[in-house]
């Protein structure tokens, strides 16, 4: 069974960074692609970035171009977004996903095959 765990949130300051992390535990997941999403407290889940494993070309929201950058380890396997210019409107909880099939919209949340669990990001003002 193939679970993603993520890592790297916390508490941080309006105009700090946080750099998360993903990996996947068990057995080796060909991933097309691997996604960010966020959900703060009374909020749908919404899409953050997106990269084709591959080929390496990259996705982001308009909420977060220019402030977060997604990337990856192919070697480890690892999924990154660094997250930089952080905003109170950042908090959330924030999600890596992985699809094992390409899929045009990448944005739509029920293309994905994987989820983790979840890690928190609380940016104070």
């Amino acid at each position: 069974q193939v679970q993603l765990v993520e890592s790297g949130g916390g508490l941080v300051q309006a105009g700090g960074s946080l750099r998360l992390s993903c990996a996947p535990s068990g057995r080796p997941l060909y991933q097309n692609t691997m996604a960010w999403f966020r959900q703060a407290p009374g909020k749908e889940r919404e899409f953050v970035s997106a990269i084709r494993w591959n080929s390496g070309i990259e996705y982001d929201s308009d909420s977060v171009k220019g402030r977060f950058t997604i990337s990856r380890d192919r070697d480890a396997n690892i999924l990154y977004l660094q997250m930089n210019r952080l905003i109170p409107e950042d908090t959330a909880l924030y999600y890596c996903a992985a699809a094992l099939k390409y899929y045009s919209d990448y944005t739509n949340s029920g293309r994905y095959d994987y989820w983790g669990q979840g890690t928190q990001v609380t940016v104070s003002s």
